[in-house]
């Protein structure tokens, strides 16, 4: 018997509460949700092509009845693991593909006796090299890419079949693959006898964009794996499925309810979605970042969601914020409620959502997925594309194939340099670093928010160093700050960056690879990937006119982060 679903939301939209109310009514008037689960296209397009293609992304819709037939499939592959001696399991996928797995990871940790699971979401060489220490005979990798061409799962794909092989071990019995029915990955799988390949056909969860993907083999076979009850975490997705169906009226629809707010708050300039997550349900956050930034991101629209920045004075926060607070009923984070209630106090929009337990994850994400259709439906953009996305990609491998052909990249001049670090962007020659950064962040708006963006080698010291520098930027400049590591970012919030609105600055880290690893098969290694990637997208964002400076880091990386963060003080000497 389907479990009832008490998932608590509440909403305090304050001087915006009419806005909200309207936005409801014009829901209700045109059908909105009726039309939504009869696949209608014409909510997002009036293009008769563009509907043909928004139908065939909505079986997310339906999918919850679809994977509950191969639970005992999933239950019996984590067994085999196990029996099988595994401990350890990687995830080689990117974006929609990688994100809920690393939710579930996050949330419920790991059942006693199943492998542990890692994402392995990057082309750094410092960090597939960590990840290639567990001990082989124990290593099970998962190949998971909707596409089956995703750059980076291929070659970390190749990295570990390769590895396998160089151990002596039957590679094929190490890996499983996760895509699409007939792209290259799965054909690839077969070809090398990989110990099962769960493969998407039509009416089996193809019909489901990548971020959409989180209730698909994408989501449940890694959550499986750990220990994960995916039956229980499908009924809860199916129970808020029926309270957001077809027959539910926008009020007291909790997807409606969220979508109408955050889509009325848009279109009245609260752009910028702050989420505030209790640290068992942190990871939550990173996989709506990427569902809002991707859905919502684009024709200069968007909704800009701001994850993991310290927390403030509610009277320090301009009014551009609407505040999404994510708890557990059965363990309150006192410290959230006391900020939820005092943001509240002081005008602030907040969503409050409470889970009975972890399980709700598969319920809160049936949710986001229906309210952040609705809210493109508002704002007048197609929710199920990435126009934007390929340009990085289209960069980077017109560079790639550029340094097969040369052997090494185009140069170009830094705008300036100091000391360790090199400026590549819109500077005065000459200047000093502090000088550059303070007349970059002068061309800052009062609304403006500021993106770090680091294609640093992730170090543990260089991955905090890298979030002092976010934590000193919120500081100095009181700006909405975000943080993406590279080449994950270019997967999620990179879509926002290059086709939402021109609200950003960016600061675009990069260094040279101290040790490097080759790709089988490949004529560059993935430090040459990493750095194109890098170039790449600071080609596609200079392009766009955005607001951008490269800072490439030399020498002693620590030091050079040092020298960064005086300079960034210096810079603030007058207010940011």
């Amino acid at each position: 018997m389907p479990e009832t679903n008490p998932l608590i939301q509440t909403a305090s939209w304050g001087r915006h509460a009419g806005l909200v109310r309207g936005a409801l009514e014009r829901l209700s008037a045109q059908r909105a949700l009726p039309r939504l689960w009869e696949r209608d296209g014409s909510l997002w397009s009036d293009e008769p092509a563009v509907q043909a293609a928004i139908r065939n992304r909505l079986g997310w819709l339906s999918i919850a009845g679809v994977m509950s037939k191969q639970v005992d499939a999933l239950r019996g592959l984590a067994q085999e693991l196990r029996e099988a001696g595994f401990t350890h399991a990687l995830l080689l996928g990117m974006g929609g593909s990688a994100l809920f797995p690393e939710v579930c990871r996050k949330t419920f940790g790991v059942a006693p006796g199943h492998p542990d699971l890692t994402v392995l979401d990057t082309s750094d060489p410092a960090a597939i090299r960590a990840h290639s220490r567990h001990p082989l005979k124990q290593l099970f990798v998962i190949a998971s890419s909707k596409s089956g061409t995703t750059s980076e799962t291929a070659a970390l794909t190749a990295y570990f079949y390769d590895l396998f092989k160089q151990g002596g071990l039957d590679a094929g019995a190490h890996c499983l693959a996760i895509t699409d029915a007939g792209t290259p990955l799965e054909r690839q799988a077969r070809t090398l006898r990989f110990r099962r390949v769960f493969a998407h056909g039509p009416g089996t969860g193809a019909e489901v964009g990548g971020r959409f993907s989180a209730l698909t083999y994408f989501g449940l076979a890694p959550a499986s794996l750990i220990g994960v009850d995916v039956a229980r975490l499908l009924q809860r997705a199916e129970a808020m499925f029926t309270r957001c169906g077809p027959e539910a009226p926008p009020e007291g629809n909790p997807a409606a309810e969220l979508g109408a707010g955050l889509g009325a708050l848009v279109q009245a300039g609260v752009d910028k979605v702050t989420l505030f997550c209790a640290p068992e349900l942190a990871g939550f956050g990173a996989w709506a970042e990427q569902l809002i930034a991707e859905n919502l991101g684009k024709q200069g629209k968007g909704l800009v969601p701001i994850l993991g920045e310290p927390a403030r004075e509610p009277s320090s926060y301009a009014d551009d914020r609407v505040f999404v607070v994510l708890d557990l009923a059965a363990r309150p984070d006192t410290g959230l409620e006391a900020a939820a209630e005092a943001l509240g106090t002081a005008g602030h929009p907040v969503v409050r959502i409470r889970w009975r337990d972890p399980y709700d994850v598969g319920g809160e994400a049936a949710k986001w997925f229906v309210a952040s259709a609705l809210i493109g439906h508002l704002i007048g953009i197609n929710a199920f594309d990435e126009p934007n996305v390929q340009e990085s990609k289209d960069r980077t491998k017109a560079l790639l194939e550029r340094y097969a052909r040369e052997q090494r990249f185009p140069e170009e001049a830094p705008a300036c340099s100091d000391a360790q670090v090199d400026v590549y962007g819109t500077a005065e020659a000459g200047t000093s670093l502090a000088q550059c950064l303070g007349a970059f962040f002068r061309r800052r708006r009062p609304t403006d928010y500021v993106a770090l963006l680091s294609f640093l080698p992730r170090t543990d010291a260089l991955d905090h160093a890298v979030v002092a520098l976010r934590e000193r930027l919120a500081a100095r400049s009181g700006a909405a700050t975000m943080l993406g590591f590279g080449p994950r970012y270019l997967h999620s919030t990179g879509q926002l960056y290059k086709g939402g609105p021109d609200g950003g600055l960016f600061l675009l880290l990069t260094a040279e690879e101290p040790e490097d690893l080759p790709i089988p098969g490949e004529p560059h290694t993935f430090g040459v990937l990493k750095r194109a990637q890098a170039v790449g997208d600071f080609e596609a964002l200079r392009q766009r006119g955005r607001r951008i400076l490269r800072l490439h880091l030399r020498g002693d990386l620590g030091r050079a982060m040092e020298q960064l963060a005086r300079a960034l003080d210096a810079a603030a000497a007058e207010p940011l």
